[in-house]
């Protein structure tokens, strides 16, 4: 990041070509399976790391990385105009975005239809409980990463992914019950 930040475009380019598809990823879940936002989020969040001229060498770039990416993303989600936008009744549209457009065989269908659920179950918990359980278990984040990305302490990571968790599985054990 100290070459990126002395105009060095080689360490930008492995910069970008390591974080982007991570990122994605994480703010793709995040976002509920919108990937133009995802995209979008990605493309501000990198901008805003490009911008930035206070990162410390003494931090862990990885977790200032999405400690970035998710305030962009709940300053979005907070906004006026996204609230208005749910009120309105986009919710039909929105879950349009959680299915693959491409056709698929069966198991495909099936993957995204367990996906969806997923998706779904972790867009009920909360934000708070939400944004840890992706971090943890989809970018594969340590409890101490979490902790510095989010600026809270461990204790209260540790208590978000236990009841994050236990409220997940509570949702997702009618659906796994009717499906055996």
């Amino acid at each position: 990041m100290t070459a990126v930040m002395a105009g060095d475009q080689v360490a930008l380019a492995a910069l970008v070509t390591r974080h982007h598809a991570p990122l994605l990823g994480y703010l793709y879940r995040l976002a509920g399976g919108d990937r133009p936002l995802a995209e979008d989020l990605v493309q501000e969040t990198l901008l805003h790391v490009l911008r930035q001229r206070s990162y410390r060498g003494d931090r862990l770039f990885k977790p200032w990385l999405y400690m970035i990416a998710t305030n962009l993303a709940r300053d979005y989600f907070k906004s006026a105009a996204v609230r208005q936008r749910w009120r309105e009744g986009d919710e039909e549209e929105a879950l349009l975005h959680l299915y693959d457009r491409e056709p698929s065989p069966e198991e495909h269908a099936l993957a995204a239809e367990q996906g969806s659920e997923v998706r779904a179950a972790l867009a009920q918990l909360g934000e708070d409980y939400c944004i840890v359980l992706l971090l943890r278990f989809y970018q594969g984040f340590s409890l101490q990463e979490i902790a510095e990305t989010l600026r809270i302490p461990l204790g209260t990571v540790k208590s978000r992914l236990s009841v994050g968790i236990h409220r997940l599985r509570a949702r997702l054990s009618p659906v796994q019950e009717g499906v055996e």
